[in-house]
């Protein structure tokens, strides 16, 4: 199955593997198991990214998932999804298209393709890491998909880009939109799991320093 945003009609099922791109795709260097790539192609720069299983399950299969339906697959949900946040204007990347196919009865494999944010590094790449706006931006950004419901079930550094002073938050598999009227501890989870990637991928700030860092976050997520 295959679902596209309007503008984007000329997505064929093809466009989701890299092959079909020769030399205009070239694999994303950090992160996604190797399996996402960059590709140039005539509508714009896109990401394309292949769901593949971690751990024990991938000596199996690394793309192969049970099947369930189509409307359920990993693919189709996350582009769901990210339509509509990017509908509210929240800062996502575009959704182009998204596909998945069903294969002998019990299994599908999945792929999406996204527009390409412009000179976008992640949040461990920037230069100046000291930068108390920086990290104050990141807490006003993550407060912003929190109000809006959004639980992001993997929230760390390396799903929080930035581009031209602007935060972009990225990867929305397995994420969900929850009730805002109802229990928040999510939020607290969400938060709790993008420290301990603060304290990991950020090791280069001395403790004392990235935690004044992280309470400057805090204190503007609010």
């Amino acid at each position: 199955m295959l679902v596209v945003s309007p503008g984007y009609e000329q997505v064929t099922e093809a466009w989701f593997e890299p092959e079909f791109w020769g030399d205009r795709a070239s694999a994303v260097s950090s992160g996604g198991r190797g399996s996402a790539w960059f590709v140039h192609s005539e509508v714009g720069d896109l990401v394309l990214r292949h769901y593949r299983r971690g751990g024990l399950m991938a000596r199996m299969s690394d793309r192969s998932y049970v099947y369930t339906g189509m409307e359920r697959t990993r693919s189709l949900r996350e582009f769901r999804l990210l339509s509509t946040l990017y509908e509210r204007g929240l800062p996502v990347p575009e959704p182009v298209a998204a596909w998945s196919g069903h294969y002998h009865g019990l299994w599908y494999h999945s792929a999406i393709l996204l527009a390409r944010i412009a000179n976008a590094i992640t949040l461990p790449e920037v230069p100046d890491l000291t930068d108390r706006s920086l990290w104050s931006n990141v807490g006003k950004t993550i407060r912003r998909f929190h109000d809006q419901g959004l639980d992001h079930v993997d929230l760390n550094c390396d799903n929080l880009l930035i581009a031209d002073g602007k935060v972009y938050l990225i990867d929305f598999d397995r994420c969900r939109l929850r009730s805002t009227s109802g229990g928040q501890n999510w939020k607290s989870r969400n938060l709790n799991r993008l420290k301990r990637s603060v304290d990991k991928r950020c090791s280069r700030l001395p403790e004392q320093q990235r935690e004044s860092l992280w309470q400057d976050l805090l204190k503007s997520y609010g």
